[in-house]
């Protein structure tokens, strides 16, 4: 099912239905290019900050209301069109009881990497129970953003694998490779049962009030083409149809990704995310009709001078002119050092040239 089609038992919030980034998701007329950012909740906010002194990353998704000020503080600094549930992707891995921390200046880290099907045996299935805090969180930020949509997100099979067999960051995934050439059997059985509990963990924040889901696959520009659509594919495809009776659209994003854009089409997305590497104009010709495009300024062009940062801006909207549907975005997240008046001003900037 599209995001076009909306089944009559999941009605999608008619405070947020029409609002300029749904209607972008669904290829509509829109009266702006709508924005938001990747990692746009903390980071290069020292409000975001302020609130975080002393509380660990884990812990701070956690607290449903620390997650409602941290996702909405983007939203009133910038005026960004639409608001990311403010969470890491490892949060459903630690739900369900994975011994892992996220330590700052590595990031995820495993205790016991899955390396073998004991191991697997690990992974559970995920509850709304599990994660009543989203709920809870989601239930807060609905009320307080009103007509501007919520973008729920988790972690894809791929990328979550490659955290739980490596134990933690790798440039090389050289032993969660090792695992999907050298025992393809046990990789295809541990990215399914990750695509269930991924899927489970978008279910609950759609139930909670989400008007769209994107699904990070970080790490997939690792992976040669051929290597993707055996055993990448079917597990990130398998989440975006559990799902897709909800109505809601649904975005896929990678870093890297150039060489497999029609295949993460493919997956099932609405959208398909690009980082700075591909004009979006020939993103559109790869990933073929029928989807809307994300992105895609080099996050780094922020750093340069406000006029640098204007025509960058206009070389990505010229591509996107032709596309059915466009949301602006960085081609990755926000970098910690960003001043956040210049994210500011390339929200007003985007608003201002592509007016209706």
């Amino acid at each position: 099912m599209s995001a076009n089609e909306t089944p009559a038992s999941h009605q999608p919030p008619t405070a947020t239905y029409d609002s300029a980034f749904l209607k972008a998701c669904r290829r509509e007329p829109v009266p702006h290019t709508p924005v938001w950012f990747m990692r746009q909740a903390g980071r290069s906010l020292p409000e975001y900050r302020k609130v975080r002194e002393g509380v660990g990353m884990l812990e701070s998704c956690m607290r449903p209301e620390l997650v409602t000020e941290i996702t909405l503080q983007p939203v009133r600094r910038h005026g960004v069109d639409a608001a990311i549930y403010f969470s890491d992707i490892v949060v459903p891995l630690k739900a369900i009881g994975i011994d892992l921390d996220i330590k700052p200046g590595v990031g995820p880290v495993v205790a016991q990497p899955v390396r073998s099907r004991e191991d697997l045996a690990r992974l559970r299935d995920l509850t709304p129970e599990d994660v009543s805090y989203v709920t809870e969180a989601i239930g807060l930020l609905t009320r307080e953003l009103g007509p501007t949509p919520l973008i729920g997100f988790a972690g894809a099979p791929f990328t979550l694998a490659s955290y739980l067999v490596e134990g933690g960051p790798s440039r090389t995934y050289e032993n969660a490779k090792a695992m999907m050439y050298g025992d393809p059997g046990l990789w295809a059985d541990l990215l399914d049962r990750l695509a269930d509990i991924t899927a489970a963990f978008l279910e609950v924040q759609i139930e909670a009030g989400a008007s769209a889901v994107q699904l990070f696959d970080s790490w997939a520009g690792a992976l040669a083409p051929v290597d993707y659509r055996r055993s990448v594919l079917p597990a990130s495809a398998k989440v975006f149809e559990t799902v897709a009776g909800y109505g809601v659209p649904r975005i896929h994003f990678g870093v890297g990704t150039g060489e497999l854009l029609g295949l993460m089409g493919e997956a099932g997305a609405d959208v398909v995310g690009v980082d700075w590497r591909v004009p979006l104009d020939e993103a559109a010709r790869r990933v073929g009709p029928g989807k809307a495009l994300q992105g895609n300024l080099d996050p780094t062009v922020l750093f340069a001078s406000r006029e640098a940062v204007e025509a960058k801006t206009r070389e990505v909207l010229e591509a996107a002119a032709g596309l059915e549907g466009h949301v602006f975005n960085l081609g990755h997240g926000v970098m910690p050092a960003t001043d956040p008046d210049a994210l500011t001003r390339l929200v007003e900037h985007v608003h201002t040239q592509t007016a209706r």
